[in-house]
């Protein structure tokens, strides 16, 4: 297969387990502190959120970018046997385990927000609702409030695509660290905007990436290479 850009090795298998590893660590230590009520109290008051219904944050940011990362999905989906684009760069091993870690992981923080016990920034006692306050989100502790808010879902519209840097990074190292930009860019956007409505707090987001980024990384290392199209 033709290559394109400039070849660069992978990153070696230790360097992105200790990268995995070291971001986990943050996280875990993150959970430790009062950030994320500090972050919230900056937009929420016990009256609740006022962006909670704003037009770009709700319809924008939220109804419309969760269809298009769909379409996107399904785009990626059609283009394991019809490519197009940058799809016709990468094999089609390859192409296919694009489309499967994307919808991986975005099933992957969906089944993991199903059995959440941790309610939304909006529930909570501060802000104008009935639930308590549990930092450690992932332990899976009910805090009085209708829970299934963690990890954040919506900002996995953006995350689950960081699949695509593992299928590139071998033949086109630039297009790879451009997706993986884009894709955290737009799962940190969408985080952000949930937050500002009080649907999340900062850790759900953060987790959500790493959650994505985990299953990615996973699959990769056990993803057979030389798949064939059948015909």
């Amino acid at each position: 297969m033709q290559r394109y850009g400039t070849l660069l090795p992978a990153p070696p298998l230790s360097r992105a387990l200790w990268l995995t590893l070291l971001v986990l660590a943050g996280l875990l230590l993150w959970d430790q502190t009062q950030l994320d009520l500090w972050l919230a109290h900056l937009v929420g008051s016990p009256a609740g959120f006022a962006l909670r219904e704003n037009w770009l944050l709700e319809t924008v940011l939220h109804d419309d970018a969760r269809r298009a990362s769909w379409l996107l999905i399904l785009g990626l989906s059609l283009g394991v046997w019809w490519p197009v684009g940058p799809l016709t760069r990468i094999d089609f091993s390859s192409r296919l385990q694009l489309a499967a870690t994307t919808l991986a992981a975005a099933f992957a923080v969906s089944l993991l927000k199903g059995f959440s016990d941790t309610s939304c920034p909006w529930d909570l006692g501060v802000f104008g609702g009935a639930a308590r306050y549990v930092p450690q989100h992932w332990m899976f502790i009910a805090d009085g409030g209708p829970g299934h808010c963690f990890p954040a879902g919506h900002a996995s519209s953006g995350f689950a695509f960081v699949a695509g840097y593992f299928c590139f990074r071998d033949t086109d190292p630039r297009l790879a660290r451009i997706w993986l930009s884009a894709a955290l860019a737009a799962g940190l956007l969408l985080g952000l905007a949930q937050q500002l409505r009080g649907a999340h707090f900062m850790s759900h987001t953060l987790w959500t990436g790493w959650i994505c980024w985990a299953v990615a990384f996973i699959l990769d290392l056990v993803w057979p290479r030389h798949l064939e199209e059948q015909s």
